[in-house]
């Protein structure tokens, strides 16, 4: 039998949760509860596509013509969104991460980012995933290896679904104030209040035909410190929490509309260190100084009502 096109499938368990995480870019590939699809992920002998459960590293999102200036240096990335000529996603989405530690309910994968044209910094990045009793926690720590400063940024790009057959029904809730207007490559403008707008889901709504890539700011925490954006299904009987936890201060959410495959299957949901573009805006960037670490913390809950 052929390896899977996503490398090493590793399969955590604990009590009625599963998830598996793939050794090609650390990607999380599926996560179920009770036997229930939390995410509209992919199979093991899919490619991945549309940047499904994957890393963003050392960027979410997109760099405009993936051009920027750092210390002095005008730096270029590869163009790898190069319809609309932009950098996107990071570095790290096609290459194997390697375990570390591995228990039943918890895995660590690493992998290096060496220096490279248009990102000469060299960092070590860990990403923890653990299933427990308050559903996945997932957890990504930078460590600058260089001597020099690097710009920095993560984030990672699960689909959720609640079973319905396209997200159209599916209920949003979204506890941002701002929303960030794109321009026609992708790149974002000055951040607007949702009040008043279609972007805002402080109230949960049926997501219907509205199309959405959006990043979103201005995060409602709760006394935990946690921001929370939940789906659910039309019925309420069910749905998933996707909090924001520690160094995730966006969130983008993104209706699969230009997935010809699978055009709003599921609805992303896109916790970010940093929104769009912040290379260049330095909105949010981690300016990572040597020796230095960043934790970025993000994890999801299923849930049942209980009537």
């Amino acid at each position: 039998m052929s390896e899977s096109p996503s490398g090493q499938q590793i399969l955590l368990r604990h009590g009625e949760q599963t998830a598996v995480v793939v050794e090609l870019g650390g990607a999380l590939r599926d996560y179920s509860v009770d036997g229930r699809p939390v995410l509209d992920g992919f199979s093991a002998d899919e490619r991945i596509a549309g940047g499904r459960g994957q890393l963003l590293v050392p960027w979410p999102n997109r760099i405009g013509g993936g051009r920027y200036r750092w210390q002095d240096q005008d730096l270029q990335l590869p163009l790898t969104e190069p319809e609309n000529g932009n950098a996107i996603h990071g570095l790290l989405r096609w290459t194997s991460w390697h375990v570390i530690e591995r228990e039943e309910h918890r895995v660590l994968l690493g992998v290096t980012l060496w220096p490279q044209p248009g990102y000469p910094f060299h960092l070590d990045v860990r990403v923890g995933y653990v299933l427990g009793a308050e559903g996945l926690t997932v957890t990504v720590v930078a460590h600058n290896l260089g001597e020099d400063t690097a710009p920095y940024g993560v984030g990672q790009h699960p689909y959720l679904t609640v079973g319905t057959e396209t997200v159209d029904d599916a209920m949003l809730l979204v506890p941002a104030g701002k929303w960030l207007p794109l321009d026609d490559t992708g790149m974002p403008v000055a951040a607007e209040d949702v009040t008043g707008t279609p972007f805002d889901f402080r109230t949960a709504k049926a997501v219907g035909a509205q199309r959405l890539d959006t990043a979103f700011a201005d995060l409602e925490r709760n006394p935990s410190g946690r921001a929370v954006v939940r789906l659910a299904h039309p019925t309420g009987a069910h749905g998933t929490d996707l909090w924001l936890g520690e160094g995730a201060e966006y969130v983008q959410v993104y209706t699969g509309d230009t997935l010809p495959a699978r055009r709003r299957r599921g609805i992303a949901v896109e916790p970010m260190s940093c929104p769009p573009d912040a290379f260049r805006s330095r909105d949010g960037l981690v300016e990572l100084g040597p020796g230095a670490l960043h934790t970025f913390r993000w994890g999801l809950h299923a849930w049942r009502r209980q009537d």
